[in-house]
């Protein structure tokens, strides 16, 4: 059997079982072990269990459920609604304030989780009934949030670079300061937007029943946001001051905002911090399970030589080194609409990276490129897991509105790329000077 037809099989196989409706951890296992018993018969019971360990038996991956620690805490707990409310207070007599708000929400919402669809329900839960309850669109409640969700596998700390470190065997603390100034850039880029189409829509400030706030109610909403801010930035410090590993940042950080969380809203029953540490758990198991599976598909990939097949092709390519990267993040995009990031950056970063490099691009913006571009698998049908997120906790927002709300973030995402193309430094220059340029 050819590559070409050993490709096309096990990706139809793949989209046969997500078409089912299979958690995507146990299509991308069945579809892999299909393939390689075919190849290799009971044979390959002997490489299975070690194949799919080694996808997560990596002591830096300790940090991914310390991360999803962190924002089980701050979404288990009152403390995303008050970070969501200190937002709204000095934002709501801006054109469109409370979109603002949540966008803004999400952005810092990311800083404590590296999370996507963690950042997605916190913030939709409070956000999207108080926009609907202001009179805002449901396009406008439903969009903001699906794409201001996404936010949390760009700005640091982030669940996705940590594994596009560990995959390319790059430095995560490079990228995760490769991550800070397009993460700023993209929720700017998003609040712009925001303003265009509230101002453009008729929602002047703050929707069709803005409030009022005094400054002292502000200050007022400030004291229970700021630890965690401070927590966000002590994290980031060590980390990019080389004073810990991304393990012991993660550590120290989710110590920390439990502390908080349960000192500061008096959490000292057994029942919400058990609720805290298995809503952490789960979301864990999920990544994890999600990451063994890529790697045994990885593996089945490259034991049918399709993956050695398709880098070749891509390799042998005589274009311009920008019609290159156009294909590759075709290809990117197209994977991401189906897979979640993990799962896509687990088998495609070890086949591009060579690629990437070799054609002259930098591998810090590459890995910059590469996920605001599955930010918007995140958004686009038909397996967007955060357009399923909005529909879980805003089920009467229908459908169609959910996708065109998100429509125009989509295309924003694509112009921050293209901003990147052609001024990289935005996303090389904060790691350039921290920790000089990359060998």
């Amino acid at each position: 059997m050819s590559s070409t037809l050993a490709g096309l099989l096990i990706i139809a196989v793949l989209f046969t079982l997500l078409g089912t409706g299979m958690p995507i951890a146990f299509a991308l296992g069945l579809a892999a072990f299909a393939a390689l018993f075919v190849q290799n018969g009971f044979d390959i019971f002997y490489v299975l269990g070690d194949t799919m360990f080694s996808g997560i038996g990596n002591l830096a991956y300790v940090s991914i459920p310390m991360f999803v620690l962190m924002g089980a805490a701050v979404a288990s707990s009152p403390a995303g609604g008050d970070l969501y409310t200190a937002l709204d207070r000095w934002l709501n007599r801006v054109p469109g304030g409370l979109v603002l708000s949540n966008i803004g929400a999400c952005a810092i919402f990311s800083g404590m989780t590296g999370s996507s669809p963690a950042t997605c329900a916190a913030i939709g839960k409070m956000g999207i009934p108080e926009m609907l309850g202001r009179g805002y669109p449901n396009s406008v409640a439903a969009g903001s949030i699906a794409a201001g969700g996404t936010l949390g596998i760009l700005i640091p700390p982030s669940v996705t670079l940590i594994v596009y470190g560990i995959a390319t065997e790059t430095s995560i603390g490079r990228l995760f300061m490769a991550g800070v100034f397009p993460g700023i850039m993209l929720t700017a880029m998003f609040m712009t937007w925001a303003i265009i189409d509230c101002r453009r829509k008729g929602y002047e400030f703050g929707g069709a029943r803005a409030i009022r706030y005094t400054l002292g109610q502000k200050l007022a909403s400030l004291p229970r946001v700021l630890p965690f801010l401070l927590i966000i930035a002590g994290t980031l410090y060590v980390l990019y001051g080389g004073l810990a590993t991304p393990s012991e940042a993660a550590g120290a950080g989710a110590f920390l905002t439990l502390v908080v969380v349960i000192l500061g809203y008096r959490l000292f029953r057994l029942r919400p911090i058990a609720g805290i540490f298995g809503s952490g758990m789960r979301e864990s198991v999920m990544i994890m399970m999600i990451m063994a599976a890529a790697e045994l598909f990885a593996f089945a990939l490259s034991s049918l030589f399709i993956t050695q097949t398709v880098a070749a092709v891509i390799a042998d390519m005589e274009v311009n080194r920008w019609v290159l990267m156009a294909i590759i993040n075709v290809f990117l995009l197209v994977c991401g609409m189906f897979l979640p990031p993990v799962a896509v950056i687990v088998m495609t970063a070890p086949m591009l990276f060579p690629i990437v490099t070799q054609a002259g691009f930098d591998p810090y913006w590459f890995a910059i490129v590469l996920t605001i571009n599955m930010e918007v698998g995140l958004i686009t049908p038909p397996i967007g897991l955060n357009l399923f997120v909005i529909n879980a906790i805003a089920p009467t927002i229908p459908t169609r509105d959910i996708l065109w709300g998100s429509l125009p973030y989509v295309l924003v995402m694509f112009a921050a790329i293209v901003l990147l193309c052609f001024f990289p430094g935005i996303a090389t220059w904060l790691p350039n000077q921290m920790m000089g340029v990359a060998q």
